[in-house]
């Protein structure tokens, strides 16, 4: 083979070599180009996708973060006292065993206590509200240095009740006896404790003094607005905290003891209860208590006294009371 034979063989060569690499190129060049459009397509719908989840995670967050909070419930569940359950419970303070038997013992070993006598009411369907009625504002018999003829419980003392109720799933109900005071000045006293969902309000007009009597020589009472003012402020404190049912708990055993009793204002959030109050024996109590309940208008409750009652009554004789007691309290 002459020497222009092999130099066109070697030309040849090469030119099928250029296109061979300029080939190759172009098919690299068309398989990035399909990759860089798939992966662009790829990744803009996988964006959306993904922005789309990241904000419904968000929004899903954003809802759970405004939700508000389930509002508190009473020990026993629900929000209303009355009509779901009936309460029964022990009155007393520990300064004195003839407070009443709440005050004999320790908080704890009255509620357990009361765990024994509260379950003789679980009848008829309806549940029983266990109640711890601490006298929180006690009565004297001296006017002491302002003069109120009252002395106010103090706060580790209402604090350790409250412990004690919590344990037992109770209301604890804080009794006013006011001496004195303006029934509006010890509720205010009492703030605290009553924009917790699970302590009520009681008031004993009994010992509610006008100016120049004593207590003990001379009987109490209390007006229609006077009960009005105490519910409206309850009710305030109610809606404002988004609480349960409050109970607000009036004593009473003379028809005069709540004047004007027909003025008397039912509110939202609470259930303004008339308790019947003094001992005797059955006949009295129960003569007393038909007297005290002619109207429906307002829940009732029923009191008896572990020593001072003639025959005690038992559970089932107070259940056949007509209208039944939504209330029963023991002292």
């Amino acid at each position: 083979m002459n020497l222009d034979a092999r130099q066109a063989r070697r030309e040849a060569a090469r030119r099928r070599t250029r296109r061979q690499r300029r080939a190759a190129v172009a098919a690299l060049a068309a398989a990035l180009l399909l990759l860089t459009v798939g992966a662009f397509a790829m990744g803009g719908a996988g964006g959306l996708s993904l922005r789309g989840d990241g904000e419904a995670a968000r929004s899903a967050s954003a809802a759970t973060q405004k939700q508000p909070p389930a509002p508190p419930q009473l020990p026993r569940g629900g929000r209303e006292i009355f009509p779901r359950y009936r309460v029964v419970g022990f009155y007393g303070a520990p300064q004195a065993a003839e407070l009443g038997i709440l005050g004999i013992g320790t908080p704890t070993r009255a509620a357990r206590r009361l765990r024994t006598q509260a379950a003789a009411y679980r009848r008829g369907g309806r549940p029983v509200m266990p109640a711890l009625e601490l006298i929180s504002t006690i009565v004297n018999s001296t006017p002491g240095a302002d003069g109120k003829y009252r002395t106010r419980q103090k706060r580790r003392v209402i604090r350790r009740y409250l412990k004690a109720a919590r344990r037992a799933r109770a209301l604890l109900v804080l009794d006013i006896q006011p001496g004195r005071a303006d029934f509006m000045d010890e509720v205010r006293a009492l703030r605290p404790y009553l924009e917790q969902p699970d302590v009520s309000l009681a008031l004993d007009p009994e010992w509610s003094m006008r100016p120049g009597q004593v207590p003990g020589q001379a009987i109490g009472s209390t007006t229609a607005d006077k009960v009005n003012e105490v519910s409206a402020y309850l009710a305030r404190t109610v809606k404002r905290r988004n609480l349960p049912q409050k109970l607000l708990l009036v004593h009473q055993f003379t028809d005069d003891m709540i004047t004007d009793k027909k003025r008397l204002r039912r509110r939202p959030g609470i259930a303004l209860t008339l308790n019947v109050d003094g001992f005797g024996d059955r006949p009295n109590k129960i003569g007393k208590y038909k007297s005290f309940t002619d109207s429906r208008r307002f829940h009732y409750g029923f009191k008896l006294f572990y020593k001072e009652d003639v025959n005690l009554m038992r559970p089932r004789d107070v259940l056949r009371l007509r209208p039944k007691p939504d209330l029963v309290m023991y002292e």
